[in-house]
């Protein structure tokens, strides 16, 4: 049986004000390691509009405009990292654009794989 390697989601929360007082060589130096670790095969991406959907006791589909979390900051982005251990996720994401422009990124171990 083939070893899974450890996936991580991470979320990354900024806004404009914070990338804007961040210095231009060191979000130029995050946005080049967002494209190495895309080359290297990491899916991530931009958030669009949050919708919440419910259907509570599979009776009916509703759905609300917006996130379900609040947060000081808004959602910026995901991606779906693999790395040896949590360590290493953190060192991935620590180097992003929203860990470097005064924002934040949450590192969410991925326990289960449904479907493997």
């Amino acid at each position: 049986m083939e070893e899974l390697v450890p996936r991580f989601v991470a979320i990354g929360y900024g806004d404009e004000a914070g990338y804007e007082r961040t210095d231009k060589l060191i979000r130029a130096d995050a946005h080049a390691h967002d494209a190495k670790l895309q080359q290297a095969g990491v899916e991530m991406g931009m958030a669009g509009r949050a919708v919440q959907v419910r259907n509570h006791e599979t009776k009916e589909v509703t759905v609300s405009e917006g996130p379900f979390m609040r947060s000081e900051l808004p959602v910026a982005g995901f991606a779906l990292i693999e790395a040896a251990d949590l360590a290493e996720a953190i060192e991935i994401v620590s180097k992003t654009p929203c860990a470097v422009a005064y924002g934040v990124v949450e590192v969410w171990p991925l326990e289960q794989r449904l479907g493997s």
